[in-house]
């Protein structure tokens, strides 16, 4: 992996780690080995305190709570202090103890000069804003300026897109909501029992009645185990995954699909479109990264915002795609402990 990774044990000891970790405190691998993670990196919160010293991060009390939120963390690097951004996964034994934590660290970078500036992410998320505000302020004056004079099928074709341009504002105003939460450690997830195969009938159901274009398909086994997750943010994901394959690949011969897994479930988004140039393929989960093909791009976050949704349940989403065939997004979540699999 690019990024530094660090596996520390109980004690806070580092069992293991990848070459660009030790790049990252001027160390060889083998040096870091056996070593306190509080001696090697002196990790530091933003108001200067020392982590890892006493024990364990606050989220590491609740036995449901797999990954590490992300922080912001000042370490002695080879050069100096310098900032990384940490996450990591939880290891537990059966009474939910921590047996260790899986770590990943990733230095903060200067801006480049692709990068969004303050001014043109403002300008960006004020367009997605005001396009479905001016549509819901043209059919609501037409409405009521000209009642009488419509007919019926008018109405509801007018008072139908006011619906969606209203839910459209609402899933904008919450993915930046998200992104304050993710990035600062409090979104609260809550969590249930869900059948993802009804959401996911639900979902292009809803979407199919917005876009006449699209044909997917929903495939699950009987008997699809219930996952145990937040359904919000679930469908929040779904709707993504499955809007992001109709505006930039094609609607036509989509496929939403279920798999039974040890301990999870797998559920893929695939497409039938042109793919994912290879060289973007790393960049697609990027914060306001934008493609220069198919209909014009939204934000920018909503891919960015459904892996951090996803990985908060514990899961992990990915993408895999091949020109001219399609790409395939695939994420996958816990089942409810005790829920009936299908028989194999």
């Amino acid at each position: 992996m690019p990024d530094p990774v660090v596996h520390v044990d109980a004690d806070r000891r580092i069992v293991d780690a990848n070459d660009a970790a030790g790049r990252l405190v001027g160390r060889t691998r083998e040096d870091l080995l056996g070593a306190s993670m509080v001696d090697a990196f002196a990790p530091r919160g933003t108001d200067g305190e020392a982590l890892l010293a006493e024990g364990w991060h606050a989220s590491a009390r609740l036995r449901s709570v797999a990954i590490l939120p992300e922080q912001d963390v000042t370490i002695v690097g080879f050069e100096g202090d310098c900032t990384v951004r940490v996450t990591g996964r939880y290891q537990r034994n059966g009474d939910g103890s921590i047996t260790g934590v899986v770590l990943a660290l990733r230095p903060l970078r200067r801006r480049g000069v692709g990068d969004p500036t303050g001014s043109e992410i403002v300008s960006a998320l004020s367009h997605e804003l005001r396009s479905p505000l001016i549509s819901v302020k043209g059919y609501t004056s037409l409405m009521l300026s000209r009642w009488d004079r419509l007919g019926d099928d008018q109405k509801r074709m007018m008072l139908e897109q006011v619906h969606h341009d209203a839910d459209r504002v609402t899933r904008l105003i919450s993915e930046l909501l998200d992104i304050s939460r993710l990035e600062t450690g409090r979104l609260v997830l809550q969590r249930q029992r869900v059948d993802i195969a009804q959401l996911a009938r639900d979902v292009v159901e809803r979407l199919t009645m917005s876009c006449s274009e699209l044909d997917c398909s929903v495939i699950f086994p009987g008997h699809f185990p219930p996952v145990f997750a937040d359904r919000d943010k679930v469908e929040q994901v779904l709707t993504n995954l499955v809007e992001n394959a109709a505006k930039y690949a094609s609607a036509k011969g989509m496929k939403v699909a279920g798999q039974v897994l040890d301990g999870e479930v797998a559920v893929t988004v695939s497409d039938t479109g042109q793919g994912i140039p290879e060289g973007d393929l790393p960049r697609v989960f990027d914060k306001f990264f934008g493609r220069e093909i198919g209909r014009p791009t939204g934000t920018g976050l909503g891919l960015w915002i459904s892996r951090r949704l996803i990985e908060a349940h514990g899961g992990c989403l990915s993408v895999a795609s091949e020109a001219g065939k399609g790409s395939v997004f695939r994420f996958t979540l816990p089942v409810v402990v005790g829920a009936e699999s299908p028989a194999n």
